[in-house]
């Protein structure tokens, strides 16, 4: 990152942390209030995390500032987005970044799933093999991206918040590295399934899909669609075209199964693995 585009980031926190100060609110209260998670204030008034836009707006409308004010921290945010970054042209680009900022700032996320993993299940191991994979990666890129995806899925944990996860079986049974792996990815599955925030559902392979899935997408609120794709990711914000991804999530998700049946199935896929690694290590 650039000398420029850090300080302007630092500065750009620095000033928001004033506001919050004069305003007497912690910084646990204004998460709450903007609909944010806590993470993300502490990121952003430390310089270390650019808000996007949407979250920015959230953060200034909790603070209760007037226009004036308003208008110079958004001029702060676009000098920041303007100063160049030093990254090397050949690093892998930031691929989940987009999706972050969406997802942070959403109270609602519904995520169908038909070859990878749902970004915010994926373990550090799984999610290193899914950035490894994008053309031109580096080690360096790749440990930032696993560590922010990692803290990331701490919102999965927040009251008030909604996660619901459709994947397709196959999903379970495409698998990257070894089945040591998938063993522990598993581990993370039916622990994060036990959530009161989370809905896990399976659409099993002996059951129809009600569409021929295309490719995953992520639903944040009803405001936009994050699809992620090899070399970076769409945002859809059209309503209509919304509108439409909400319509084939809800047929995915009456087609899944979820609660005991959706456990059932994924012990039962994870007992497989399990004898593939003895076949292996024999």
């Amino acid at each position: 990152m650039g000398s420029e585009r850090r300080e302007l980031m630092k500065a750009l926190g620095a000033r928001l942390r004033g506001l919050r100060t004069e305003a007497g609110l912690t910084g646990a209260v204004l998460a709450q209030r903007a609909g944010v998670g806590q993470p993300t204030v502490s990121k952003v008034e430390n310089g270390r995390m650019v808000p996007s836009l949407d979250v920015l707006g959230r953060l200034l409308l909790a603070l209760d500032l007037d226009e004036s004010t308003s208008r110079e921290v958004r001029e702060l945010l676009v000098a920041v987005e303007a100063a160049p970054d030093a990254v090397e042209a050949n690093e892998v680009a930031p691929v989940g970044a987009v999706l972050d900022d969406a997802v942070r700032s959403a109270r609602l996320v519904r995520s169908f799933q038909c070859v990878v993993l749902p970004a915010m299940l994926q373990s550090a191991e799984y999610a290193r093999h899914v950035f490894a994979s994008a053309p031109n990666s580096t080690p360096e890129a790749v440990g930032r991206a696993v560590a922010a995806r990692v803290e990331r899925q701490s919102l999965l944990y927040e009251p008030g918040r909604e996660s619901v996860f459709v994947l397709t079986e196959a999903v379970l049974r495409t698998w990257p590295g070894n089945p040591s792996l998938m063993l522990a990815q598993f581990d993370r599955l039916l622990a994060v399934e036990s959530l009161s925030t989370v809905r896990l559902g399976v659409i099993p392979w002996r059951r129809a899909v009600p569409v021929m899935p295309r490719h995953g997408f992520t639903m944040c609120d009803r405001r936009a669609v994050v699809v992620e794709a090899f070399r970076g990711e769409r945002v859809v914000e059209d309503s209509d075209e919304v509108a439409a991804y909400e319509e084939t999530f809800r047929r995915f998700e009456e087609a899944a199964i979820f609660g005991r049946e959706a456990r059932e199935l994924l012990v039962r896929v994870m007992r497989e693995f399990q004898e593939v690694e003895d076949s292996t290590t024999r």
